[in-house]
C-alpha cells in the first residue's frame, strides 16, 4: 500500500483476502502460512514454470531478476512503492512470512499442475484473461476470503450486513460481492464482477471510488 494511503486515516484495513485485519493501528488477526509451506510453494511454482510473488502483511517477497516488467508491466511501480517492504526470495526461502501468493503464469507453464499440488494448502482464485490481473492465479489460505474478513469485522464491531458497501474489480472480489448488501464494480472490472454489481462506477484511473461514493450519497 502506498505511504500516502496509509496516512489517509482509515480506522481499519482488511487485507490479504481476509487473512489480515488491522484496526486503529493494531493487528487483530494475521493468518500466515507456515514457513516450510511457503518455501515448498516457491519450489512447486517454479517447477511448473510460474513466477512466485509471495505476499505478507509486512513484506512482499519476489526476485527482481525473475519478476520483471516483462512479467507484469507494473512491477517497477510495485517495487518503488514497497521500498524496504520488498524482500527477495533468495536468502529468505525458509523464513518468509506470507499470507497469500500471486503466482504469475508464463508462456508454456503448467498452472493446473501447480494448482493441483498446492490445493491442499490454498484456495485457488483464477482471474479472467483480459482483466488487469489476467496472468495471475491467487492462492489464499484454505477457508479464507474477503467475505470471511468482512464478516469477522462485522461481528467485532457489531455492524449489520445490511450496512456493508464494497467496491471491486477482479475475481478475488467475488466472495465479498456475494456477501455484501451493496456492490459497486469498477468499469475496468472483470465480467463476473460487473454482472453482480448494483452499480458500475468509473475505472480506477478515473476516480472510480470517488464517483461511486458520490453516487451512493456518502460524500
Amino acid at each position: 500500500m502506498p505511504w500516502y494511503l496509509e496516512q489517509a486515516g482509515f480506522t481499519g484495513i482488511i487485507s490479504a483476502c481476509g487473512a489480515t485485519i488491522d484496526k486503529d493501528g493494531k493487528r487483530l488477526f494475521n493468518r500466515e502460512m507456515p514457513p516450510e509451506v511457503a518455501e515448498l510453494s516457491v519450489k512447486i511454482l517454479r517447477k511448473y514454470g510460474m513466477v512466485p510473488v509471495m505476499e505478507g502483511a509486512d513484506f512482499m517477497y519476489y526476485d527482481l531478476d525473475e519478476y520483471t516488467t516483462q512479467v507484469n508491466w507494473y512491477t517497477d511501480l510495485i517495487t518503488r512503492t514497497l521500498g524496504k517492504k520488498h524482500r527477495p526470495i533468495a536468502g529468505n526461502q525458509s523464513s518468509m512470512q506470507i499470507n497469500k501468493i500471486s503466482a504469475k503464469m508464463m508462456s508454456g507453464c503448467d498452472a493446473e499442475a501447480a494448482c493441483r499440488e498446492l490445493s491442499r494448502y490454498y484456495d485457488i482464485i483464477r482471474h479472467e484473461s483480459r482483466s488487469l490481473a489476467g496472468n495471475t492465479i491467487e492462492m489464499v489460505p484454505k477457508g479464507f476470503s474477503k467475505a470471511v474478513g468482512i464478516a469477522a469485522v462485522l461481528r467485532l464491531e457489531h455492524i449489520s450486513r445490511e450496512d456493508t458497501i464494497v467496491f471491486g474489480d477482479s475475481n478475488n472480489d467475488l466472495s465479498m460481492f456475494e456477501f455484501a448488501a451493496t456492490r459497486v464494480a469498477m468499469e475496468n472490472g472483470s465480467a463476473k464482477i460487473r454482472e453482480m454489481a448494483d452499480y458500475v462506477t468509473a475505472d480506477m484511473f478515473h476516480q472510480g471510488i470517488q464517483k461511486g461514493l458520490e453516487h451512493l450519497g456518502l460524500i
